[in-house]
């Protein structure tokens, strides 16, 4: 299985080169961050991205990832606030994850078997081969086409994916998120043992083959769009199940454990949630008991543990339900039993972190800023990008009180702290818009109005808004009157504009010469 398969078809991914794909997949990326159903929930995405990093880099030391594509692609995992139940990978290396195939699966190992799925297509070209010589309609216009086609397949309509490209590019376009049965056979047995080679149990494919087909044999109102670009065989079933009988769990990838089946409940229930949070799914969320499946699958587990994953996961979607529903009352009761069915349970320290962030988010949200600040500590130690944002969101919300708790000093410090960690994450990390988001709320509180005009326009950037983003450090250099520190903010607003606006030339000259 590590080995590189026969190719189905060089010809055609030589006409749609890797950088063709690479062009093609940004300039998708750049609107589907601006789509209202992309989700950035801190969270459930490092949630998400703990499974697919494994899978990566398995497929790297399997071979499967090549120099060409290692580099150029960017390898990256995105959420999509759909209920639907649905995954799909796009050009240059990007795969999009509805909520509802998080909260339908009852394992790490299903979810990442669908990860595994995805990223195989990948890895095996199967968009450029797909493609082949459509490379002549353009870049701009393949994108477009391609990002048409992948919106009207989430609202799970053929009438709008047929209105969504025109004439004779109608079959062409639909092809683009529809493989063939080999491609489908292909990434099975490429992901399967990706799956396997990042320490993802083999059942775990099967497992969630069977869940799908047991939803195909039902009658599909449009909650499965997976199922129609990923079209289930008796073959693909009974392989996958051949393969998980004459497997066992590998190692994990790099020494890494996989997720405990808890923080797969809890992450579950997260997805359930934000799904709707409107306030008649939330109240139903909230007063509602245990969800159906709601017990682990991965491997055998004791009757009283799975029980407790059931009783905790409930509590913590009730929690988060509650605070959406700005119901402190219900908020501070859940929170109290999950704390009590926590400290019941022996619980690894991932799980745990994922407790004390919700123990953090719930009070911001109710605007009880004592409390979040009282849960930050055993967050923050550990760092990462749910602890920079939820301490930078609590350090604004502090400064900003009426209420004068903590010290004027002690906030001000708090806010200092937050705005230069925040500095330092958005220098590794320029493509966080949240992250520069969060930068220009510390910045303002702060009193640094430039390095906060300067991150709402790096959030805008990274948003795949160019045009925005240069308006707006237009608008500040222009209404600049600046001495002292912030001279040296002025002079990098400079250096920004000049780059994003050759960059914006570019993008519209590529897309005026249909590249």
């Amino acid at each position: 299985v590590g080995s590189t398969l026969p190719s189905l078809g060089d010809s055609a991914s030589d006409d749609f080169s890797v950088g063709d794909e690479k062009r093609v997949g940004e300039q998708i990326m750049r609107e589907v961050v601006r789509d209202p159903q992309y989700l950035d929930d801190p969270v459930l995405l490092a949630y998400v991205q703990s499974l697919w990093q494994p899978l990566v880099t398995s497929a790297r030391q399997l071979g499967q990832i090549g120099a060409d594509t290692s580099a150029a692609f960017s390898w990256d995992v995105f959420l999509v606030r759909d209920g639907s139940v649905n995954a799909f990978a796009l050009p240059g290396g990007h795969v999009g994850v509805h909520l509802g195939l998080i909260a339908m699966t009852t394992s790490a190992d299903e979810l990442a078997s669908v990860l595994a799925h995805e990223l195989s297509h990948v890895t095996q070209r199967h968009i450029a081969r797909s493609i082949g010589s459509a490379k002549r309609i353009g870049m701009v216009g393949l994108a477009a086409m391609l990002l048409g086609v992948l919106v009207a397949s989430r609202a799970g309509s053929a009438d709008a994916a047929q209105a969504a490209v025109v004439g004779g590019q109608a079959a062409l376009a639909q092809g683009q998120l529809n493989f063939s049965r080999d491609m489908e056979r292909e990434a099975d047995r490429i992901g399967f043992g990706v799956l396997g080679g990042a320490g993802f149990a083999p059942a775990g494919m099967a497992s969630m083959f069977e869940k799908l087909e047991q939803a195909n044999r039902l009658n599909d109102s449009g909650a499965y769009p997976y199922l129609r670009s990923h079209p289930l065989t008796t073959e693909r079933i009974g392989e996958a199940r051949s393969r998980a009988g004459d497997a066992r769990r590998a190692p994990a990838t790099g020494g890494a454990a996989p997720p405990s089946p808890v923080l797969h409940a809890l992450m579950r229930e997260r997805a359930q949630v934000l799904i709707d949070t409107g306030a008649g799914t939330l109240r139903r969320l909230q007063e509602g008991g245990a969800s159906e499946a709601a017990s682990p699958s991965a491997g055998p587990v004791a009757p009283a543990a799975a029980a407790a994953t059931v009783a905790l996961a409930t509590a913590y979607r009730q929690a988060l339900a509650s605070a959406w529903l700005r119901d402190a009352p219900a908020t501070r009761t859940a929170l109290a039993a999950l704390r009590r069915r926590a400290d019941a349970m022996s619980l690894d320290l991932t799980t745990q972190r994922a407790l004390q962030a919700l123990a953090v988010e719930a009070p911001l949200v109710l605007g009880d800023t004592a409390a979040a600040e009282a849960a930050l500590p055993p967050l923050v130690a550990d760092g990462g990008r749910v602890a920079t944002l939820l301490q930078a969101q609590v350090a604004v919300a502090q400064a900003r009180s009426p209420n004068g708790t903590p010290s004027p000093d002690a906030a001000a410090a708090a806010v200092r702290r937050s705005t230069e960690a925040l500095q330092v994450w958005t220098a590794d990390h320029p493509q966080d818009a949240a992250a520069w988001t969060q930068l220009g709320e510390t910045a303002d509180a702060a009193g640094q109005p430039l390095r906060a005009q300067r991150a709402r326009a790096e959030a805008r950037a990274a948003s795949g808004d160019l045009a925005g983003a240069v308006d707006l450090l237009r608008a500040t250099q222009r209404g600049a009157r600046v001495g002292g520190a912030e001279m040296i903010e002025l002079q990098v607003i400079d250096a920004r504009l000049r780059a994003l606006d050759r960059e914006l030339r570019e993008r519209r000259a590529e897309a005026k010469n249909g590249r």
